[in-house]
């Protein structure tokens, strides 16, 4: 599919219907965050599935506690710029915190804004029941919606903190209501976060629609990760289920190191990082030139009649 970094022919994109026809079908769907071109190209390139510009780039990219700020006109200018970098994935973004809560008209205005200004191929809302109207309208409206229940990090504050959600016979028949109720409403997908892996089991057993599990076991039809937890590129305590497969960040900060050590002692910029110099005759020429231009004529006056 791509010869050094780039595309050497068109590649099939991944479509909402295409993704919703995975359940059942043993295909597991892989989905990551992005947030910037770069990183769009390479997980792309990786072969994912579904790339998700969440609101956690307040978390991520902003250095907030929690996605809450996040604004609608944050979530589009990091989705041009991820769009820009996907040749195959499905691009899906957040509608952040009061977006889409007020009612169900403002629902699908927020999701509009995302098509148009975001570059998004499909949109995610957090809520169960209480928003299925509004993924109703969407739905409706000729935009696909991924639901999102268990963990929703938009009411952190009502949750008490990030906890695991779904414990105990009432809050796990309430769970699946919820992602039944999304279901019904439209969605094609919906995002099962922070549950008990028996209860994400049996959620996905008992939807026509895939699951996408971020710590909610591998019962799933598929999983979701933010890239910088994967890469091990974000400082300071990780979720129990962000599984790291590389240690980008202590790469970076070593490489860093080193070109600090290299400028310091004067080895950087060497031979092999710098032009040409100018050579001696050339150089000698060009200046004879110079000083043999001859003087221009000085420009008549203006004639202030015309």
């Amino acid at each position: 599919m791509y010869s050094n970094g780039r595309p050497v022919a068109p590649a099939r994109k991944h479509t909402a219907p295409e993704l919703r026809a995975r359940k059942g079908s043993g295909k597991t769907i892989s989905m990551v965050t992005a947030y910037d071109f770069t990183m769009a190209r390479l997980v792309d390139e990786a072969g994912v599935d579904m790339v998700l510009v969440g609101d956690s780039l307040g978390m991520v990219v902003q250095g907030l506690t929690n996605t809450i700020p996040v604004t609608l006109d944050e979530i589009c200018y990091h989705g041009r710029a991820v769009a820009r970098g996907l040749v195959s994935a499905h691009i899906v973004g957040d509608l952040p915190f009061m977006s889409y809560q007020v009612s169900a008209s403002q629902a699908v205005e927020s999701a509009g804004k995302l098509m148009k200004d975001g570059a998004f191929e499909s949109v995610k809302l957090e809520g169960g029941t209480e928003v299925a109207e509004h993924v109703f309208r969407i739905v409706r409206a000729g935009i696909p919606v991924v639901g999102h229940v268990g963990l929703t990090p938009q009411s952190v504050h009502a949750l008490g903190g990030f906890k695991v959600q779904g414990r105990g016979d009432e809050a796990a028949e309430r769970l699946i209501a919820d992602a039944k109720a999304l279901e019904k409403a439209g969605a094609f997908a919906v995002v099962l976060e922070a549950i008990p892996p028996d209860l994400a089991a049996r959620v996905t057993q008992e939807l026509s629609i895939p699951t996408i599990g971020i710590g909610a076991g591998p019962s799933c039809d598929g999983q979701v990760l933010v890239c910088t937890d994967l890469l091990g590129m974000f400082r300071g305590a990780a979720p129990k289920f962000a599984k790291r497969y590389a240690d980008l960040g202590d790469a970076v900060v070593g490489a860093v190191r080193a070109y600090i050590d290299e400028v310091q002692a004067g080895t950087f910029p060497g031979p092999d990082h710098s032009y040409k110099p100018n050579a001696p005759a050339a150089t000698a020429a060009s200046a004879a030139r110079v000083h043999e231009m001859p003087k221009l004529d000085t420009p008549p006056g203006l004639d202030l009649r015309h």
